[in-house]
């Protein structure tokens, strides 16, 4: 679409621009919202169909409340791109995502709008409850707190935590329970379950039918009020005995409605300001919704990338040679080829089976592998039980969800020396997703861990080799191997198991001016910044250190006796980390050396294409290459 078939929404810049519109004109708005999201992602990349399916009810939001006094809370922030349209950021919508673009997830310093910066899942009701208990608490009684959350999201801990609070409390809170029936992969678990008889019983037409009926009266409308006598027990009474869940929490259950019919939801929006305490809205929506390959095939159109809007072809580089596969397949892969061959092997995944690429195992060993849902504390305790029982368990967490369970695996797996096998996934920076996705804390907040294996493979062919020698009967403790987003640099990995001894690093070249010491994916950037090197007569020896705990002290002796000047590479922290262990070792040892550490620096990194931000921090090839460079002309100088 041109700009000028968008002649609604163009002229909606804030949200108060949106409440001036009569609401017969609110259906095309959608209409043109949808097609906005639709032409911007196609050509620029992004999540996709999560906004989709929650056009209406952001435009039924914005339209009702008195948005930013009255607070939205969007949970996760996958389904925030209409709202970000609407506030302000259609004009630099084509940046979402990129390099100093606008972030792809709600966020407080881009927007007054972004109530709560997000990118976990299952905060929204937490956050929005201490909004609101603060709002009553400064005398603001007129001031209204949403809480917009998946059925996905709705499956973790936190949220039913905040629903215990919420329930008895007087808070003004509104919670707005998308239900959609997938996340990024179908829902699983009882959880589902129960809202599956909720939706049969919207899907019967009982309580729709009866809604637009009333919906569509020529009388004043006043939904709750025609429902019941009084306000509190509201569209209830229409289902009796659904909602008892909630109920259950002292949450007043309403629905299950329609998210798709603006004309339904923005009334029924009116009436629940009127109702005082918590209370739930339960839509019933379809992710993807107006693209129909997105509808029929949601987890691929959940962040397919640049596609053509018109044809659904998702683009695809074009490759004439054999190319490297992503590290999660090579994971998925290695896992159902040792799990074939060594019973006790199980998986275990909070609610990324597509993500860590479990689906195989999952269809071919249905018994042996378990998605939790979005529940990480309960992923890490359930497989520390199976642990207790011989089995050898794989939990795949991505890095940064693995921060939500740091209790679990200190009290439950490494305190009590369960040979839980770790399977950290998107370790170090993970590009677009930025801030709240990057895994850059997890080698600091592993290594501090008393008898504890922590390991990151420099390719493919050490990933598997790593998750052979995690499985091994003679392997008794929690092992960590994390690996990064993305490709690797193998195109031929699939070759024979070898052991690899724990805690043994190897020296990957030898050299004379300098020692680089490199853990994880990032040695091969060491490996392309030698060639380099050499060219600028620099004779530099590498070490892939292979294993942050334990290090390998004997290559660290070796290091320190033959150079002075040593350069440290990791993808993650620099605080804490892989080097910080290199100074802790120089220092305990007595030795004398020059140390650079090249990593993540002390800071908050925003989001943009890995290469690009791997150029911000300094530790790509060129910034390897440059920084050595420099150094030993300092060095030099200072010497003469």
């Amino acid at each position: 679409m041109s700009d000028k078939d968008f002649s609604i929404l163009n002229t909606i810049d804030y949200p108060s621009d949106l409440r001036q519109l009569p609401a017969d004109l609110l259906p095309e708005l959608c209409f043109e919202l949808r097609e906005f999201i639709i032409d911007t992602v196609s050509r620029n990349g992004g999540h996709f169909a999560a906004s989709l399916g929650v056009v209406e009810l952001t435009v039924a939001l914005h339209y009702v409340f008195n948005t930013p006094y009255d607070q939205l809370v969007w949970d996760v922030g996958h389904q925030a791109y209409g709202h970000k349209i609407l506030t302000g950021r259609r004009d630099v919508f084509h940046t979402n995502r990129k390099y100093n673009g606008i972030s792809g997830f709600p966020k407080r310093d881009e927007s007054e709008y972004d109530t709560f910066g997000v990118g976990h899942s299952s905060t929204s009701i937490s956050a929005a409850l201490g909004m609101a208990i603060a709002s009553r608490l400064k005398g603001e009684y007129d001031r209204h707190h949403v809480a917009i959350i998946g059925d996905g999201s709705m499956t973790a801990g936190i949220a039913f935590e905040a629903m215990n609070h919420a329930g008895i409390t007087d808070a003004e809170l509104l919670i707005v329970l998308n239900d959609n029936g997938i996340s990024i992969d179908p829902i699983v678990g009882a959880f589902n379950h129960y809202l599956t008889r909720l939706r049969a019983t919207w899907q019967s037409n009982y309580l729709k039918d009866k809604i637009e009926k009333l919906a569509t009266s020529t009388a004043p409308f006043n939904l709750l009020g025609r429902a019941a006598q009084h306000l509190n027990k509201g569209i209830r009474d229409l289902l009796p005995g659904k909602g008892d869940l909630f109920e259950a929490f002292g949450i007043r259950y309403f629905g299950p409605v329609d998210g798709h019919d603006i004309r339904l939801l923005v009334p029924l929006l009116e009436d629940l300001k009127q109702v005082k305490g918590p209370k739930l809205l339960h839509v019933i929506t379809t992710k993807g919704k107006g693209y129909a390959l997105a509808e029929s095939s949601q987890t691929v159109w959940h962040a397919p990338g640049l596609f053509d809007k018109h044809t659904g072809e998702i683009f695809k580089k074009q490759h004439v040679t054999p190319q490297p596969p992503k590290y999660q397949d090579v994971f998925g892969e290695t896992l159902m080829e040792l799990a074939e061959k060594n019973d006790t092997i199980m998986a275990i995944t909070p609610a990324m089976p597509s993500g860590s690429s479990l689906k195989h195992m999952i269809e071919k060993m249905p018994g042996r592998v378990f998605d939790v849902d979005i529940c990480e504390q309960h992923a890490v305790t359930l497989s520390a039980g199976l642990a207790t029982q011989g089995m050898r368990v794989f939990c795949n967490i991505y890095s940064t969800f693995m921060q939500r369970a740091y209790d679990q695996l200190i009290h439950d797996v490494v305190i009590q020396h369960l040979p839980v096998v770790f399977c950290l996934d998107r370790g170090g920076l993970v590009g677009e997703d930025g801030t709240s996705h990057h895994g850059v804390f997890d080698l600091a907040y592993t290594r501090s861990l008393p008898g504890i294996i922590v390991s990151a493979p420099m390719n493919e062919q050490d990933l598997r080799n790593l998750m052979f020698t995690a499985q091994l009967p003679s392997q008794h403790q929690p092992f960590v191997i994390r690996y990064p987003r993305g490709q690797g640099v193998m195109p031929y990995w699939r070759t024979p198991f070898e052991e690899v001894p724990v805690g043994v690093g190897r020296c990957i070249r030898k050299g004379t001016d300098v020692a680089i010491l490199s853990l994880g994916h990032p040695g091969n950037f060491v490996l392309a910044a030698c060639t380099l090197l050499d060219k600028e007569g620099i004779n530099a020896a590498h070490y892939d250190m292979r294993f942050l705990k334990p290090l390998d002290e004997s290559l660290l002796h070796e290091v320190f006796q033959h150079f002075h000047q040593i350069v440290t590479i990791e993808d993650g922290s620099v605080s804490g980390g892989f080097g910080s262990a290199v100074l802790e070792f120089m220092a305990d040892n007595h030795y004398q050396a020059d140390v650079h550490r090249l990593g993540v620096p002390d800071r908050l990194i925003s989001h943009g294409k890995v290469e690009e931000l791997y150029a911000e921090c300094g530790y790509d090839t060129m910034g390897i290459v440059r920084e050595v460079k420099a150094w030993l002309v300092k060095k030099h100088k200072l010497r003469s």
